[in-house]
């Protein structure tokens, strides 16, 4: 069985920077890690197909045309994030278009994978309106490695490069070899996954929603930002029953979070 085609995309490039902070500019992050990794997974076999390999500009329709005509398996963007006010927020996030299937699990791997190496986990948002989730054919996501404007996480990025490639690389390695072409099959039971978490807050703004959620991961919890219409649900854990959730939810609300079990 020959292995499936990554699409790696490094985002921005030409003369959209992206995000920036005291000269460091976010296409340059994007494209020295997309290249590391698409060069390892190059190495370990895998077929790879470059959205860009220097500083050129391209539409983001351009990209997932590239995607889409290629007839690749699966594609993965590369991003920094960025706040307001500098040194507010650190982490990694993983978006993607639905949080479901093949996609879902990559994104919760790549960054289960990236707070090994140093990073906090702040989820897997849910992001309906980037073209580079909505229009590719393939599952698709989107790594947001850290805030650019933040400098603990500026460090990590530069001190722990090769590992933060190396932990990309091995996330996607592993979820790949699952996709038995199944839907939401679990890999190892072959049965629907299901899971079910608690959300302690629902913001209009972000902003809060991330400030919420950087408050729980610091306290150990596994917590997302997820895009639900005008607001963001900040929601704590990934249980895989019931019980477990109820467990959890009992655990928040004796540390005084309002809360509501909802099916993940």
């Amino acid at each position: 069985m020959n292995n499936p085609t990554i699409i790696i995309d490094a985002g921005h490039g030409g003369y959209d920077n992206g995000a920036s902070d005291n000269g460091r500019l976010e296409k340059d992050d994007n494209l020295s890690l997309a290249l590391a990794v698409g060069n390892r997974l190059i190495a370990d076999g895998y077929p790879v197909i470059f959205t860009r390999e220097t500083d050129v500009y391209q539409r983001p329709v351009d990209k997932a045309r590239i995607a889409n005509e290629s007839g690749g398996d699966y594609f993965v963007s590369f991003h920094r994030n960025s706040s307001p006010e500098r040194n507010t927020y650190s982490g990694v996030q993983t978006l993607v278009y639905a949080d479901e299937g093949i996609k879902g699990q990559l994104a919760r791997n790549i960054n289960a994978e990236l707070a090994g190496v140093g990073f906090n986990d702040l989820g897997v948002p849910v992001r309906t309106n980037l073209v580079v989730l909505k229009r590719t054919n393939m599952p698709a996501v989107l790594i947001e490695t850290g805030f650019i404007n933040t400098d603990a996480d500026n460090q990590l990025f530069d001190s722990r490069f090769d590992d933060i490639a190396e932990a990309i690389t091995r996330a996607i390695e592993e979820t790949v070899g699952y996709d038995n072409s199944a839907g939401n099959a679990n890999p190892q039971s072959g049965q629907s996954e299901r899971r079910f978490g608690v959300q302690v807050g629902l913001y209009r703004r972000y902003e809060n929603a991330m400030y919420q959620a950087a408050e729980l991961s610091d306290k150990g919890y596994y917590t997302e930002v997820i895009n639900s219409g005008p607001y963001y649900a900040v929601v704590v854990g990934r249980e895989p029953d019931i019980d477990s959730a109820r467990q959890l939810e009992r655990t928040l609300q004796r540390e005084g979070y309002d809360t509501l079990l909802v099916n993940l």
